[in-house]
């Protein structure tokens, strides 16, 4: 249904020297892409319609090096890893602030390491979520440098970035869990999604592509 889409991935998956990955084509007007699996040999890519409406061919050949980059560079891996050890901190803190109220020996417990220890457990989850965050928006970063190295087109990134600024908009299925993947932040705008974005600015992943491109 989308030849074009095919022979975008087809290319850069040739260029990248990868296994031609599965594509799929997902029916929403907002324009965004995707990638996933765990290694280059099981990996899935994919556009919406509204991607494929606005981009020329040289902008979606530089989207699908953006996302077969997050395959290439094992980001999902690293991403599972960033989200387990947020998961097991999360757990730590909940056996600590349980054992803190709950266990034999609270009478003996100054009130001064109670509160030392209450914010320990609650601060220690949220600052992993932030470094988890803080990961997910440096390997976006890395995924638009190595996809530039795999067409050596900065500006055809930078251009697709453009338009996504401009026409970009949440997608109709919509999920923070899978936010990362997408090339484009889909969830809708708002000030806690602006604050846990997965994502950098579209200007500062622009800015530094040019920036990048002029010291080369």
């Amino acid at each position: 249904d989308a030849p074009e889409l095919w022979r975008a991935v087809e290319n850069i998956a040739i260029t990248a020297g990868m296994p031609m990955p599965k594509v799929y084509l997902i029916s929403d007007s907002a324009p965004n892409a995707f990638a996933t699996g765990r290694d280059p040999k099981h990996a899935i890519v994919g556009a919406t319609t509204g991607l494929l409406e606005i981009m020329d061919k040289r902008e979606l050949e530089a989207v699908m090096a953006h996302e077969m980059s997050h395959v290439k560079n094992y980001d999902i891996r690293v991403a599972m890893v960033a989200f387990g050890l947020v998961s097991a901190i999360g757990i730590l803190a909940d056996i600590a602030l349980r054992m803190m109220f709950y266990g034999n020996n609270k009478r003996d417990v100054h009130p001064v390491v109670y509160v030392v220890g209450f914010l320990v457990v609650i601060l220690a989850p949220i600052l992993a979520t932030i470094t988890q965050l803080a990961i997910s928006r440096q390997r976006e970063y890395l995924a638009d440098a190595s996809g530039v190295l795999l067409t050596r087109d900065t500006e055809g990134l930078a251009s697709a970035l453009e338009k996504l600024k401009t026409y970009g908009k949440p997608m109709q299925k919509q999920s923070s869990s899978t936010a990362n993947l997408f090339m484009n932040n889909p969830l809708k705008p708002g000030f806690f999604s602006k604050l846990f974005s997965t994502h950098p600015p579209i200007d500062d992943r622009i800015s530094r592509l040019r920036s990048n491109a002029t010291k080369m």
